[in-house]
């Protein structure tokens, strides 16, 4: 199935008989890794919506150590992710390290079901951890190796919007399934399972291989001269380290780093939001739907957006959304359409970000090291949020919720203004064509 491609070239002409061509705007190779991701989240999201009750309440883990837990198994996800993308560049096989990384995480789903006590369930979910950081780099350097340069946006909005369909239903499959089985953790593990294992197969039997010279997936339509594939130097990590003499990859990876140290986690939006209007304890789980369902709605018209006026105007106006969203948490306590505003707005930050971040990667980087590029700056992002949620829990702590939160607009007000001025554009921008004029961070 593709999506029609509003931008193909006008008077394009297609076969005599079978009228004008239409250039696929999204690759088969994109929606199969969507599919992947929509299953694999279906899998991993029934998992997380038990798992702070599960070892809370059943193995008896104290709130604070599984914070401490979450915290640190989010950190080596985000460090293994510069393994997982520099070893799919050095094997110049996208789609064999992403495999191995989809791989480990359904192997550890089973394993839940014989772990019982604290210990095991910590290495399994540690391997289940390091599977997701092995598998996101290549997973996005296939999208964006399979993508036109001009259409990146749109494609990781494609994906990032499948995703987030699987992060919907996961938590109302596991709802459903503690609602009706007698067993009710093991039987959301061993459904998880069984889902993770679909999602592998998916992967193994519709998504395309990676071949040629930069072990990339072959771009969608037409052959586009504006992102050709050169033959590829052998990729070691003297050439890994070398991307970081690029200004603009440096400039990308920094701002996003910097704007990542302001940006507050999720769950503490979700637990000021519920402080600041007493929305009743039962109602606190539904409001990550609140965010994932305009995330879902608004995830490839923002990436089209960024496509058509620049990915750094995009970007930057996702994190004005939020700062939006942080001033309304402190001014406008008590009102009734608090909620709904704050959700929408979180929704929208990160249909602006997260998938034009690595669109914007993906048209500075060369092919045969995109990989290791998206996980640099990924890897960095992800650290700095990390950082960001332990001194907004500090700040909490010490100063409340008030003070620490306009600690955090502050800090990121001064960050986009930083990010605003350093990511500009280096030259006039140029009204190009989608299909052929890569964007960058424009």
């Amino acid at each position: 199935m593709y999506l029609a491609d509003r931008s193909a070239p006008a008077g394009a002409k297609g076969a005599p008989d079978r009228g004008p061509a239409r250039t696929p705007a999204v690759a088969s190779a994109v929606l199969a890794l969507g599919t992947v991701s929509l299953i694999t989240d279906i899998s991993s999201e029934m998992v997380t919506a038990v798992l702070p009750l599960y070892l809370v309440a059943g193995l008896g883990l104290s709130p604070l150590g599984f914070g401490a837990l979450d915290g640190v198994y989010n950190g080596v996800s985000a460090l293994v992710q510069l393994t997982g993308g520099h070893l799919a560049d050095r094997v110049r096989n996208h789609k064999l390290i992403a495999g191995i990384g989809y791989g480990l995480s359904a192997l550890c789903k089973p394993l839940l079901l014989l772990a019982h006590s604290l210990g095991p369930v910590g290495v399994v979910l540690a391997l289940e951890r390091t599977g997701k950081g092995l598998r996101t780099a290549p997973r996005d350097a296939l999208i964006s190796l399979s993508t036109p340069a001009g259409l990146q946006g749109r494609a990781f909005g494609v994906h990032r919007a499948m995703d987030t369909t699987g992060a919907l239903l996961g938590p109302l499959a596991a709802f459903l399934i503690l609602s009706v089985a007698v067993d009710g953790y093991d039987a959301v593990f061993g459904v998880s399972a069984c889902v993770a294992v679909l999602g592998v197969v998916v992967l193994v039997l519709f998504v395309p291989g990676t071949s040629g010279p930069a072990g990339s997936a072959r771009p969608a339509g037409p052959p586009v001269p504006a992102d050709p594939a050169p033959a590829a130097p052998a990729v070691g990590v003297r050439e890994a380290l070398a991307l970081l003499r690029l200004p603009r990859l440096r400039a990308l990876a920094g701002c996003a780093a910097l704007l990542g140290l302001t940006t507050v986690s999720d769950a503490f939006v979700y637990l000021l939001l519920q402080r600041r209007t007493g929305i009743a304890e039962q109602w606190f789980p539904l409001l990550p739907l609140g965010t994932a369902a305009v995330f879902l709605l608004l995830a490839v018209p923002a990436g089209a957006l960024a496509d058509r006026i620049g990915r750094r105007t995009v970007f930057l106006a996702g994190h004005a959304l939020l700062l939006t969203g942080y001033g309304l948490l402190l001014w406008a306590p008590g009102r009734p359409a608090l909620p709904f505003l704050v959700l929408a707005l979180h929704g929208m930050f990160y249909a602006a970000t997260d998938g034009v971040l690595p669109a914007a990667v993906g048209a500075i980087v060369p092919r045969e090291l995109r990989a290791t590029g998206l996980a640099l700056v990924g890897t960095g992002q992800a650290l700095a949020r990390f950082g960001c949620s332990l001194a907004f829990g500090a700040a909490w702590t010490f100063w409340g919720t008030g003070p620490a939160l306009c600690a955090a607009a502050a800090g990121l007000l001064c960050s986009a203004a930083v990010a605003a001025c350093v990511l500009r554009p280096a030259h006039p921008p140029h009204p190009p064509h989608p299909t052929q004029s890569p964007r960058g961070t424009r």
